[in-house]
């Protein structure tokens, strides 16, 4: 069998091309992207099962999409009784994290607002868990770390810079 010569193969491979990326754009779906008043169902099947549903009060139902452990986004998705978007939110924000309230917000809520951390861990000064999310302040990547006691409350949150290359002399 003899190949063929690149200049037949070439429209061959662009359209292989063409229908790949065509693929991969539809199971991309982006959350900013979707229109209010698209019904749930037409959501999830264009962006996948959620990571959490939450109850909203009046029926409405809250999708959370986390693009955790690797992403630095957490979407929220809300529909009205009628399960219909209403509203698309990325809550992984610096005044998200502020507004977590020291000794009164609970590991429940934390998890219902962030859905779950990118990382879980101990460390020898504070007795109990310290759940740490990745996201982006100002388009430098971040890292906020919220103290959560063994009763499940949280008791504070603190920031630190994420270094993605530690061979980039001048970040």
């Amino acid at each position: 069998m003899t190949p063929l010569p690149a200049h037949a193969t070439a429209p061959r491979r662009l359209r292989w091309s063409a229908l790949l990326l065509a693929f991969f754009m539809a199971g991309c779906a982006v959350p900013e992207w979707q229109k209010a008043g698209t019904p749930r169902a037409d959501i999830e099947r264009t962006m996948g099962a959620p990571t959490l549903t939450i109850m909203l009060p009046e029926g409405g139902e809250r999708l959370v999409y986390s693009r955790q452990p690797a992403g630095q986004q957490v979407y929220h998705l809300d529909f009205d009784a009628q399960q219909r978007l209403v509203r698309v939110e990325q809550v992984l924000t610096l005044e998200h994290f502020h507004a977590l309230r020291n000794g009164v917000d609970t590991r429940a809520a934390v998890r219902r607002t962030f859905g779950p951390p990118a990382l879980v861990e101990k460390v020898a000064r504070f007795n109990g868990d310290i759940w740490t999310y990745r996201f982006r302040d100002n388009g430098e990547p971040r890292q906020a770390h919220v103290h959560i006691d063994p009763a499940g409350v949280v008791q504070r949150v603190m920031f630190t810079d994420e270094r993605l290359n530690d061979n980039d002399p001048f970040h």
